[in-house]
């Protein structure tokens, strides 16, 4: 359970949840962030996450988009029901713009891809409501951010090259040549 702890030179209450599949990469943001001040709580599933939200709400969450057993967007979710001050960010490799949307309607207050290092999402979560982050200094191609879209809606698709062409109304034959290649930087 996250004990409260408050941060002596602002008052202000430093627990974060970090909801991620990806267990090396937790592992290591947590630790991360335990050492920039942060009492951390982990959590590796959407029940896990929302479950920990219930028991003790914490005043900062990162939050992986996609889990393997749902979308990262319902922790964030319950957490702005039950604690609307709190500041969350919201992970993804797979960015686009609507669910960039969703995530902030539901109370995320920034959206960063994957992979974000600790110095980013360090920024986002202490970030001055009225103003805004630095971009990142390695930020994603327009081609990688392409290729990464063209990947997740493949995948949702089930893998069908025909019908991920059909909606991404584009011709089957170029989306073959565009998943043969490698993810570009």
């Amino acid at each position: 359970m996250i004990e409260q702890n408050s941060d002596q030179a602002s008052g202000r209450d430093r627990t974060l949840l970090i909801v991620d599949d990806d267990k090396p990469f937790l592992t290591r943001l947590g630790r991360a962030m335990e050492s920039r001040g942060f009492s951390v709580e982990i959590a590796e599933t959407v029940a896990e996450g929302v479950d920990r939200v219930a028991k003790l709400p914490p005043a900062y969450a990162v939050v992986d988009m996609r889990l393997e057993d749902g979308n990262g967007l319902d922790v964030i979710e319950a957490l702005h029901k039950a604690r609307p001050d709190a500041r969350a960010i919201v992970l993804t490799g797979y960015g686009n713009i609507a669910t960039a949307v969703n995530a902030i309607k539901l109370g995320a207050v920034d959206y960063l891809a994957k992979p974000a290092d600790a110095d980013d999402v360090y920024n986002a979560l202490v970030a001055d409501g009225d103003i805004k982050a630095p971009p990142p200094e390695n930020p994603m191609s327009a081609d990688r951010v392409r290729w990464e879209h063209i990947q997740r809606v493949y995948e949702l698709c089930g893998r069908n090259v025909s019908e991920t062409a059909r909606r991404l109304n584009m011709h089957r034959r170029t989306l073959q040549r565009i998943l043969a290649k490698r993810a570009p930087r």
